[in-house]
């Protein structure tokens, strides 16, 4: 019975990820088409965020708490600058340039990027002599494709809906903001910086393995970070910084507690129980909601060049999913005929030689 809960519930626990991250990015481009600043959206987002998620960490992480020293503090402000003020930031400013529709096409590339990042490094290696390998460099370059398919070229346009459903000035992005080319680049920026911080957050995990508490330390310093460049950036003005009873607010609380805080717990929960390809899995749900979505309410074009890209970056997604995740699985193999292995070798010794203990200080064995 638990079994059969969970294979309801964590299905359902990555499309509700999925829906946060839709609204949120729907909410997200009202609220910067109105003037709202992206850093100040970025540090009331990881305020809230801090506010929900501290709970936890106070209460299961909370042996660790005399374990966080500068060192660790230094690697969480570290880690804070990749995902909150670079990939978030970016992200944000592209946001604010193009659409929901494109910046969220970038969103799906996030796990190649990784991957050719993690190359470059050398953390990774290419396997190009396998199938898997194969796979993934197919994807790869299907995805590529598919973003600058999307990105660069229109086709002609379709009108699916007779007009948008939301009639409000949020609905339509200042025309000094719209810079198509400009956004690209700030979305390209905010690929490579979550890639970059996913390689960071590898060694944060072995410095200071606890989920909750670190992600706590991550926003507090993000937090930090984006309110010292909001400051500089409104040069002071209080009025940029000031919230009311309006979208600015919805949009920090949501973003904050849905899109933060939740949206880590369920990923966590996930990738706990299935792995760390399998929320990837749903990324697709997110970027057909979000076209139709940004399309029908806030009246976005859609063009042939548009659903092109988004069809490529669907496949190629899953492409090089389905090739990491045949990696993962041979060398999970691996691992378990290496430890089969080493138990066999121990059963020989014990069979030919009685039991024997060796002690690494010394000279000679016990039999």
């Amino acid at each position: 019975m638990a079994w059969s809960m969970e294979a309801v519930m964590l299905p359902a626990s990555m499309v509700l990820v999925q829906a946060f991250t839709m609204g949120a990015l729907l909410l997200s481009k009202l609220a910067l088409n109105v003037g709202m600043e992206p850093f100040v959206l970025l540090a009331y987002r990881n305020l809230i965020g801090a506010i929900v998620v501290a709970p936890f960490a106070f209460y299961f992480d909370r042996s660790m708490v005399p374990k966080v020293t500068f060192k660790v503090l230094g690697w969480m402000s570290i880690s804070a600058l990749f995902s909150i003020v670079l990939a978030m930031g970016l992200h944000y400013y592209g946001l604010r340039a193009t659409t929901a529709a494109i910046s969220v096409n970038f969103l799906n590339l996030i796990p190649v990027v990784t991957f050719l990042m993690a190359v470059l490094l050398r953390v990774e290696k290419l396997a190009a002599g396998t199938w898997a390998g194969r796979a993934k460099m197919a994807g790869t370059a299907v995805c590529v494709g598919g973003t600058m398919v999307a990105s660069l070229y229109r086709g002609p346009l379709l009108h699916p809906w007779p007009t948008h459903l939301l009639r409000h000035r949020a609905a339509t992005a200042p025309h000094h903001h719209r810079n198509m080319p400009l956004g690209t680049v700030y979305l390209c920026g905010s690929c490579l910086a979550y890639a970059l911080w996913f390689i960071v957050q590898a060694r944060v995990g072995r410095v200071f393995p606890c989920k909750y508490l670190s992600t706590l330390l991550a926003c507090v310093c993000g937090t930090v970070q984006a309110l010292a460049i909001g400051a500089v950036i409104s040069r002071g003005d209080p009025a940029s910084w000031r919230l009311s009873w309006d979208l600015r607010l919805v949009t920090v609380v949501y973003s904050g507690v849905f899109n933060t805080a939740a949206t880590f717990c369920l990923i966590s929960w996930a990738i706990t129980r299935r792995g760390p390809i399998y929320p990837s899995m749903f990324n697709s749900l997110s970027l057909v909601a979000t076209t139709v979505l940004d399309s029908l309410l806030l009246g976005t074009d859609v063009s042939v060049g548009s659903l092109l890209g988004d069809v490529l970056i669907i496949l190629g997604l899953y492409g090089f999913l389905w090739g990491k995740g045949k990696e993962m699985k041979h060398l999970k193999q691996q691992q378990q005929l290496n430890g089969n292995v080493d138990g066999t070798t121990m059963m020989s010794i014990r069979t030919n030689g009685g039991t024997t203990t060796t002690n690494n200080n010394a000279d000679d064995d016990r039999v």
